[in-house]
């Protein structure tokens, strides 16, 4: 006897929209935004998911006081999210630094468009690349994750939400108008859906400070603001009790602690996809939209038998230098791809001394072509 086949349900969903979904699927209570393009339908999305089942979702007067008012909700316990792009991007820079100072988790979705300034709202870039790793104060490390498709926009979101509570910490989502406003059809239920996280709370509320760590993933429990119990926020430099410090070694401690509990478990959150051609010494390294343009040059060099491999990086920040490094390692020939003028090829240099590093990009509000990879592939 045959069994029945399950029926599988399409949506037909543009990048933003599946956002918005991940983002309700991982438990967000509360989101916060200003219009702007090509970020808007977030937004929009989260309105119609939210309200009803109890969440809030407000349109504040600008970008500083949205991603303020998703900091206090956070504070308060709630998982949130706020969406911009570029020009916003730079109007959430100071409460970046608190949220990191402050371990507050929150996810921050960077729908890109060409800049720089205002540039081109209907135009897609990843110009703003190195902004998110260093376009706030202090320069400790975020966590930011890059989507090239839309069932990676809402598995990736529910993984953002997920690092966001497990590490205390901003995560970025950075994509781009192109698959920010490009529906395709996906079939949510068939996409692997983590388990939910939420932050850590103290087994014992008595004598609890709010920024002490006794766990090995140097993550201080939580307890909300206006808990019954005494909690202490801070965004100037503060030790385990939140009081502010000049004491140097409290100081020092402080600042590691928060460099640490990021960068010594990137290994735990780097995801990618990969084509491996055994018989070829080229690997193209690529991000977000041009990895499309990347996989399609892929197959055609293949059928053309100059076959090259594929590295699909979806964690940017921090650097997954172990896979990377691991990766490139059978490949004569690294070429980087990226719409931008090499924000992340300088990595990748960084990393492979001694290979041959090119580059590949393009700023001028076109996507890369499958033909301009082909050419230089074929031409080196």
């Amino acid at each position: 006897m045959t069994g029945r086949k399950k029926s599988v349900s399409r949506s037909l969903l543009d990048g933003n929209e599946a956002i918005a979904l991940g983002a309700f699927e991982a438990g967000c209570q509360f989101y916060a935004g200003y219009p702007i393009t090509p970020a808007t339908t977030i937004f929009n999305t989260m309105m119609g998911l939210l309200p009803p089942e109890g969440g809030i979702c407000i349109q504040c007067e600008d970008e500083i006081a949205s991603i303020g008012t998703c900091l206090g909700a956070s504070m308060a316990g709630k998982k949130v999210m706020t969406a911009t792009s570029g020009p916003g991007l730079s109007l959430y820079s100071e409460n970046i630094s608190f949220a990191i100072g402050g371990e507050i988790p929150i996810v921050i979705v960077i729908v890109q468009r060409l800049g720089p300034s205002t540039g081109i709202a209907t135009r897609g870039a990843d110009s703003d690349i190195q902004f998110i790793r260093w376009g706030c104060t202090g320069g400790l490390p975020v966590i930011t994750l890059a989507p090239s498709s839309i069932s990676d926009c809402y598995s990736l979101t529910m993984q953002a939400f997920n690092l966001a509570e497990k590490y205390r910490c901003p995560v970025f989502i950075a994509t781009n108008k192109e698959i920010g406003m490009t529906k395709e059809s996906v079939a949510l239920d068939l996409i692997e859906k983590p388990a939910i996280i939420n932050r850590r709370r103290p087994e014992n509320k008595t004598g609890y400070q709010p920024f002490a760590v006794s766990n090995p993933d140097q993550v201080p429990d939580f307890l909300p603001i206006g808990d019954e119990t005494l909690v202490r926020q801070n965004s100037l430099v503060h030790g385990p009790d939140g009081y502010i410090t000049t004491d140097p070694d409290v100081i020092s401690e402080y600042q590691k602690r928060l460099k640490r509990k990021v960068e010594s478990h990137v290994d735990e959150f780097t995801y990618y996809d990969e084509i491996a051609e055994v018989s070829a010494d080229t690997l193209l390294i690529t991000y977000g939209i041009s990895a499309r343009a990347a996989k399609e040059a892929q197959g055609r060099l293949s059928s053309l038998n100059q076959p090259v491999s594929l590295l699909v990086l979806k964690t940017l920040w921090p650097v997954p230098e172990n896979l990377i490094r691991t990766k490139a390692k059978p490949y004569r020939h690294i070429i980087t791809i990226e719409m931008n003028l090499g924000q992340y090829h300088q990595e990748i240099e960084r990393l492979l001394p001694g290979k041959q590093v090119d580059l590949i990009c393009q700023l001028d509000g076109s996507l890369i072509s499958p033909e301009t990879i082909i050419k230089e592939v074929i031409n080196e």
